[in-house]
């Protein structure tokens, strides 16, 4: 994704180009959309597809009547590219002069259950994120992985491709904490696909500590991100949402936080990260009831714990280091220790894994009927009151 979105122009076609998407919503969903900006047509595509007029000023009842189109042109703003495959949407852009060498071309069955999504998941370039990020892939979707670490973030990107064809992941370097960079993210999205169907909220970082070992630049750090992170990329995300919906009459978009059971329960030396999930639920909550009005669904899923991911089991920085230095498990002398001490604390005596928290954003994205839930992920350790 090599779109600029801080020129004035491309901020215009971000604003506009879910209007075109949901001008071409149809029973199996919404097709592609991509903004080329000023470009000529050919003397093939004026001959061959389907271009429809736009004014910049139309009205959404425009929209809906606009009937069926390969390509949309706006005064002052270009061409948009609609395309119902990944290489048809790209195919089309080629006959402007964009450079599309397919390598695996993407087989998308209608029947799967994020057939056509546009996904965003922050922080996907490893652990749970990834894991999302991938099972939604295959489950149909066209996924961005957000991430700080954009080499691992492309690496991922480019193993999903590889395993699942072209289109169906890309990667862009974002910083959830920073209001330029959400809204950077946002727009390039929504300038190279089309619009935005699902944001996972998923980037977060922890760091224990009792209340005399923490200092306060650490809990503003761990604050800002799964707190205040959640509320940038919610505020940014719901902008295309609206529109698209507002369109395409009985449609849903959904905003999900990836929160955890200490969202739910407080956990002794570890409030900066319980403290700013509770506050995701919260959030989570007051953003359900604003945005129900734009059929936005928000919800959380509250996963327990993913041993095997990087937040437990990295050898330097992960949960197992870090709960065995500071003392949190009551005479654990060894990692293992620190394992025994959790798992007995779970009625199925396992950890929650990426698939387990992949199912239950999927149930949430499904179903039509349920808003500012935090469901539970815990195999039985924490449950709903």
């Amino acid at each position: 994704m090599q779109v600029d979105t801080n020129t004035k122009t491309a901020k215009q076609a971000a604003a506009l180009i879910p209007a075109i998407r949901a001008s071409q919503h149809t029973e199996k969903g919404f097709p592609l959309v991509r903004w080329l900006g000023d470009v000529k047509l050919s003397t093939e595509a004026k001959d061959s597809l389907i271009i429809r007029n736009i004014e910049a000023n139309a009205d959404d009842e425009f929209f809906r009547n606009l009937g069926a189109a390969d390509i949309a042109q706006v005064p002052g703003l270009g061409s948009f590219i609609i395309g119902w495959t990944y290489d048809e949407l790209m195919h089309i852009s080629s006959l402007f002069g964009v450079n599309y060498k397919p390598v695996k071309k993407r087989e998308l069955p209608f029947y799967k259950r994020m057939f056509q999504k546009i996904v965003i998941v922050t922080g996907s370039a490893q652990g749970f994120g990834q894991g999302i990020a991938e099972e939604l892939a295959r489950e149909g979707a066209y996924v961005v992985i957000a991430d700080m670490n954009l080499p691992l973030a492309r690496k991922v990107a480019d193993d999903i491709n590889s395993d699942l064809g072209d289109g169906t992941a890309f990667a862009v370097e974002v910083d959830v904490s920073n209001e330029e960079s959400m809204e950077a993210l946002i727009n390039r999205v929504v300038l190279e696909l089309g619009g935005l169907d699902l944001f996972v909220s998923n980037a977060g970082v922890l760091r224990a500590g009792d209340l005399e070992e923490m200092d306060l630049k650490s809990f503003e750090f761990v604050t800002k991100v799964n707190y205040t992170g959640y509320f940038i990329g919610s505020k940014y995300a719901a902008r295309p949402m609206r529109l698209q919906n507002r369109i395409a009459k009985g449609t849903y978009t959904d905003i999900i936080q990836v929160n955890s059971k200490s969202g739910l329960e407080g956990s002794s030396k570890n409030f900066a990260y319980a403290g700013g999930k509770f506050g995701g639920i919260g959030l989570t909550q007051s953003f359900a009831k604003e945005l129900v009005v734009d059929n936005i669904k928000v919800n959380a899923v509250c996963p327990g714990n993913y041993y095997e991911g990087p937040l437990w089991s990295d050898p330097v920085n992960g949960l197992f280091v870090q709960y065995l230095e500071t003392g949190k498990c009551p005479g654990a002398e060894t990692l293992e220790d620190v394992y025994e001490f959790y798992i007995d604390k779970v009625p199925m005596r396992k950890g929650c894994s990426p698939l387990d928290v992949a199912r239950a954003i999927f149930y949430l994205v499904e179903q039509t009927n349920e808003t500012g839930q935090a469901l539970p992920i815990t195999g039985g350790q924490t449950m709903l009151n």
